[in-house]
């Protein structure tokens, strides 16, 4: 008997909803991550790109336990001769929160195009607005 295996064009695809107020970053981003890898549904697959959309809401209300908020640094290089920044977990949270929930999320995930394609799935947003209503996204709980 034959495994049946989904193709990409069959694979179909549901918007969600994670309202990220007192959660925990890493435990939110673990759970974002296995679902944009689409790991939560029976047809997943390591080669394709099975996992659904998220929308992160309320990104500026995420937690960081322990001393990450101040001890975590975030480092980025610009392209640019010199051009190495280096930012406290604290300073991000208060310029870029999306950029937090991306970055852990983004670290989740495989690093080719596939991995890239599926971190295109994922919208953050800093406040509980967003423009993805015509999409009819369900709302999820995260333990």
């Amino acid at each position: 008997m034959l495994t049946p295996m989904v193709r990409g064009s069959e694979v179909e695809r549901k918007w969600l909803v994670v309202d990220a107020d007192g959660q925990v970053l890493g435990r939110l981003a673990s759970r974002v991550a296995a679902i944009l890898r689409g790991k939560t549904k029976v047809t997943w697959a390591p080669h394709l790109d099975v996992g659904d959309h998220v929308v992160v809401v309320n990104a500026a209300k995420i937690h960081l336990t322990g001393r990450k908020l101040r001890d975590k640094r975030y480092r980025w290089h610009t392209g640019y001769i010199g051009g190495l920044r280096d930012v406290s977990a604290e300073t991000m949270l208060r310029t870029h929160p999306e950029r937090v929930i991306e970055w852990a999320v983004q670290g989740m995930l495989p690093k080719n195009r596939l991995g890239r394609a599926m971190a295109r799935k994922l919208k953050v947003y800093r406040g509980a607005d967003h423009p993805h209503q015509a999409q009819q996204p369900q709302p999820m709980e995260v333990r």
